[in-house]
């Protein structure tokens, strides 16, 4: 396909013995906007993490724009796809510190102005104080925030974004959704459960029977 992205052509995942998703083949074009949806244990994270490279396929294939996933691949995936899990982890330090570092890759220093930091803090309704605080002690709204705050400086155009509205209100969940949905060029394969992603101009893919996590 024209401006293929991703590609998983009958995919299968098992845990040991169990298999848990079996003839799974999902296509995204540029442009594409897919929100996946499944009962906990179906296998939805761990198709991000197979495109990232941290986990394998037990059948089937993945591609990243037309090529099979293999090492080299995935490290492209990885520094072309901004990824977002439930649970952002950036480490210990000042948020500033972690931002600082970020900024300090040669790609991303003409990215993270300060000017559009204020900007999307604003939007995100985030204190400029927050800076300060060490990203331990924020909550894991505060912490879902800062990790969409960095995906969206960093000016990708292809995102992972699993459940990264979870911990947030409603109004917020709205803002967020709204800030990614806007982008016509953006690719977005979403993990969430929050019916605010469910909109015109998203397709919704569900997987899974699975009642467990």
């Amino acid at each position: 396909m024209q401006d293929e992205i991703i590609r998983y052509e009958n995919a299968g995942i098992s845990f040991g013995s169990k298999k848990i998703l079996s003839n799974f083949t999902l296509c995204i074009p540029k442009g594409k906007k897919i929100l996946m949806k499944g009962k906990s244990g179906t296998g939805k994270s761990t198709l991000f993490k197979i495109l990232l490279g941290f986990k394998t396929l037990s059948e089937g294939s993945v591609y990243y724009r037309g090529k099979s996933l293999n090492p080299q691949v995935a490290w492209q995936v990885r520094k072309e796809v901004a990824y977002v899990s439930q649970d952002t982890d950036l480490g210990e330090g000042p948020v500033k510190d972690l931002l600082e570092e970020v900024r300090s890759y040669r790609p991303n220093r003409e990215k993270i102005a300060p000017e559009k930091l204020q900007i999307l803090m604003r939007e995100l309704e985030l204190e400029k104080d927050i800076l300060e605080k060490d990203f331990e002690t924020l909550s894991g709204g505060e912490k879902q925030r800062i990790g969409i705050l960095i995906a969206l400086l960093l000016e990708r155009e292809i995102f992972l974004l699993d459940e990264v509205t979870s911990a947030l209100d409603a109004g917020l969940k709205k803002k967020v959704a709204d800030q990614f949905l806007k982008h016509n060029n953006w690719t977005l394969f979403v993990i969430s459960h929050d019916t605010e992603w469910e909109r015109d101009g998203i397709e919704i893919v569900t997987i899974g029977n699975s009642k467990s996590d």
